[in-house]
């Protein structure tokens, strides 16, 4: 059975269960930022509303010289899918007899919100007049199209010139335990839509038409096999992958006259997406194809390799867990590769990543008062 609502529950459990109610699936906040503002403009932070388009976003500062260093996440969840699904509501959150708590966000990524805040909370009242600066970057649109959330507060930022010297993103970066594992880069990702143009024709008239599957397959094979870079100490071999193709018309006895083929690199910094696309091209040329290549940029890689953030984040976690983490640069995007932009240090550091978008998504409710612990250390090293 579920902890009981009436039972004594530490005030980082108490914020997280607090934004776990809020249905907030992406780009709706449903309150969850108010919470937050309340909680800093007590503090005495200067909170700056940014609303663009239908997203909510806010950048909150603290301090008036030195180093700043901006706590990023996100409010906003991924669809919970049918209730009947979960062993719990998904947006009644709880903590269960094994001392998980249950929820949609209760990984990605409320727990790490509410840890930041405490901490800061905890960290602001033992060290009122703390050097440096101290800010908050909070949007409601990492889960959706990722136009009108980070991306367009850290343009917002850069024509106000505002300095970003530090970011610690909250995102989910433990794999078997917490703070096992620390993020500092992601992989740049490219995205490509390749429309191939062939003619119809009937299947048993093949000298009147021309088939573009056909005539795609060997530079596909090209595209797969080709060798784009080695990686490096920090990064993989760059990785083209297939995830569609698309073509014919359903019937058994026609070739297509067109295919649409859709593809996505995961890159290293050994390469820039203007050379992935210019070998592309290249390959494709070669091959003779009349085709029509359309490219989304989605993210540069970005990377920390040494410096006093990372420095801070491994002898934090050192300090309350007794033990270092391991620095990586795996899995997906994420908002740091906008905040980096801004010349920032960024390092992803949160829970457990093994239930993210699923259903029955939880964590260990003891988790995120560690993790407030552990962010609390950091802000000890970097400003006092």
């Amino acid at each position: 059975m579920p902890m009981p609502e009436n039972a004594a529950l530490s005030p980082t459990l108490t914020l997280a269960m607090e934004l776990m109610r809020r249905p907030s699936v992406t780009p709706d906040d449903v309150g969850c930022q108010a919470l937050m503002v309340e909680r800093l403009e007590r503090l005495g932070f200067h909170v700056e509303r940014l609303p663009f388009g239908d997203v909510e976003n806010f950048w909150a500062v603290r301090g008036h010289h030195g180093p700043v260093l901006a706590f990023a996440g996100h409010t906003d969840v991924v669809p919970s899918g049918p209730d009947v699904l979960w062993e719990h509501p998904p947006f009644e959150p709880c903590i269960d007899d094994d001392g998980m708590l249950c929820g949609r966000g209760a990984a990605d990524m409320k727990g790490s919100l509410a840890a930041m805040i405490t901490a800061v909370e905890r960290f602001v009242t033992a060290n009122p007049n703390h050097d440096g600066k101290i800010a908050f970057l909070i949007t409601s649109d990492e889960e959706g199209p990722a136009i009108d959330g980070t991306r367009a507060v850290v343009e917002h930022l850069r024509e106000a010139h505002e300095r970003l010297d530090y970011c610690i993103v909250g995102e989910p970066s433990s794999t078997s335990e917490l703070a096992d594992t620390i993020k500092n880069g992601r992989r740049g990702s490219l995205g490509g839509v390749l429309h191939v143009k062939g003619v119809q024709g009937h299947v048993a008239y093949p000298h009147l038409a021309r088939n573009p599957i056909h005539e795609t397959t060997s530079a596909l094979d090209a595209l797969v096999r080709e060798h784009w870079d080695g990686g490096n100490s920090f990064f993989p071999a760059t990785s083209f992958q297939i995830s569609n193709i698309r073509s014919g018309t359903g019937a058994t006895n026609v070739i297509p006259g067109e295919l649409e083929v859709i593809f996505n690199f995961r890159y290293s910094t050994e390469v820039t997406h203007t050379q992935l696309r210019e070998r592309t091209e290249a390959i494709l040329d070669a091959h003779g194809l009349d085709y029509r290549l359309d490219w989304t940029l989605n993210g540069e890689p970005f990377l920390t390799a040494k410096g006093e953030l990372v420095e801070a984040a491994l002898a934090g976690v050192e300090e309350v867990l007794g033990r270092r983490p391991e620095l990586s640069t795996a899995g997906g995007t994420s908002d740091g590769r906008f905040i980096a932009t801004l010349g920032a240090q960024v390092v992803e550091l949160g829970p457990l990543n093994a239930t993210i978008h699923k259903v029955n998504e939880r964590v260990y409710a003891a988790d995120l008062d560690t993790l407030s612990d552990i962010y609390e250390a950091i802000l000890g090293r970097l400003f006092v």
